[in-house]
């Protein structure tokens, strides 16, 4: 659906060149940063293209890298996921100053982002490699992850079951470099694709008064 709505989205308007990427693929925060105030978080919430622009937006977050997770095809490509070929899903590691935020934060952050109530998919990308899911990197962010999910269901603010997953991470993929920073290189074709794909619509829905 994504690539169907993209190749609209081409038709549609013509673009100007590329706004500069400042897209790092590496799986570590950026240069210049204090490493030891660095820790990272793992989410899968749809098109890993908004969740990166959507936490790109949350103080405290200092990089993200869109790419793969959870599947058993070493080094795969965004084919291969997007066909559901490797068993991967498409997430965004996030890194975090600690000194500004904390997990905790991150998981506030991440819910109104997703539709939590749907299952084998999110807005219009079905399929399991675009389910929502929190990948926790050791006990403790599995911890703060089941309280967060928890509270969440105790809220009482939805009728429905939480689909969203509780998962161990396992070896994170960072996606093909375009992939990367892709609402700040194309964000024409970034919010087509994203009001095409009805998520702000829903998501106004679910979270109206986030």
């Amino acid at each position: 659906m994504r690539n169907q709505l993209i190749f609209l989205a081409s038709i549609v308007t013509s673009l100007s060149a590329d706004i500069s990427a400042h897209a790092d693929t590496d799986q570590a925060p950026k240069e210049g940063m204090d490493i030891s105030r660095q820790a990272f978080a793992i989410f899968a919430g749809g098109c890993f293209w908004c969740v990166e622009a959507d936490f790109d937006k949350v103080y405290g977050v200092t990089n993200t890298i869109s790419g793969y997770i959870g599947g058993k095809t070493p080094n795969p490509t965004y084919e291969q996921v997007s066909q559901g070929q490797s068993g991967h899903i498409e997430a965004v590691k996030v890194y975090y100053d600690q000194t500004k935020t904390n997990y905790t934060r991150l998981l506030a952050a991440f819910w109104p982002m997703i539709d939590p109530l749907a299952r084998n998919g999110q807005f219009c990308d079905v399929g399991n490699q675009y389910r929502s899911a929190i990948f926790y990197a050791d006990e403790e962010q599995h911890e703060q992850a089941q309280a967060s999910l928890v509270a969440l269901k105790n809220s009482g603010r939805f009728d429905q079951p939480i689909a969203t997953e509780l998962l161990p991470a396992t070896e994170f993929y960072p996606a093909e470099e375009y992939h990367q920073d892709y609402y700040l290189k194309n964000p024409l074709r970034y919010q087509f694709y994203r009001s095409r794909c009805g998520r702000n619509k829903r998501l106004a829905e679910l979270w109206p008064q986030q």
